[in-house]
């Protein structure tokens, strides 16, 4: 006699890939909403579940932390990848690069900060993978200035792109304490900061650029 397949436990049943997207919406909802100071209560009841079942789904709280960080971080990294090797010359790919990674996290503020400041600060696991992803596009600049931009030194190149990786960090930083400060003063000057790491100089502006 065939026997029956074991029936589907809560627990199963909680880790599906779709009710997991449906409570990362819900985090992000409530995250848009309050803040960094987002509670994991707040975000449960948005999601219609208990606080128990939330850990239950992502193991614990570093768990919704991490995954939260994959979903919106991934893009973000995609993104300015697709414009370092956009094959343009280097003060537009520049440019574009500065302005898809401010523009991203000036539109997504209260994420940024959940996970930049409370996510990173509250979970070891999360600020190392944060860290991690930050040092990969560090070595992927380093590529694109050895092969794409002739740097010929590859311990320069290293040095360039990491220096430059966290300049555009840490002045992203400083404008989200800066709002009155407009966005095409900050990507135009820090394109040139950019330039000028790379080249040693802040060459004439292209037509257009």
């Amino acid at each position: 006699m065939a026997s029956r397949p074991a029936p589907q436990t809560a627990a199963g049943r909680g880790r599906s890939p779709e009710r997991r997207r449906a409570i990362l919406d819900a985090a992000d909802r409530i995250i848009q909403r309050d803040g960094p100071d987002a509670s994991m209560s707040a975000i449960a009841a948005e999601a219609g579940i208990s606080k128990p079942i939330l850990y239950r789904h992502f193991g614990d709280k570093s768990g919704l932390y991490r995954a939260l960080a994959q979903r919106h971080v991934d893009p973000l990294m995609e993104r300015v990848r697709a414009e370092l090797h956009a094959g343009s010359s280097l003060r537009v790919r520049a440019r574009a690069t500065v302005g898809a990674y401010l523009g991203m996290i000036r539109g997504n503020l209260n994420l940024y900060r959940f996970l930049m400041d409370r996510a990173t600060s509250e979970d070891p696991r999360t600020r190392g993978d944060l860290g991690m992803m930050v040092r990969r596009l560090g070595e992927e600049l380093a590529g694109v200035l050895r092969d794409d931009l002739r740097v010929a030194d590859p311990v320069r190149a290293q040095i360039t792109a990491h220096a430059v990786v966290g300049m555009v960090q840490a002045a992203g930083e400083w404008w989200l304490e800066h709002p009155e400060v407009a966005p095409e003063i900050v990507i135009d000057d820090l394109t040139s900061a950019v330039v000028g790491a790379i080249t040693g100089h802040d060459p004439v502006r292209e037509p257009g650029a």
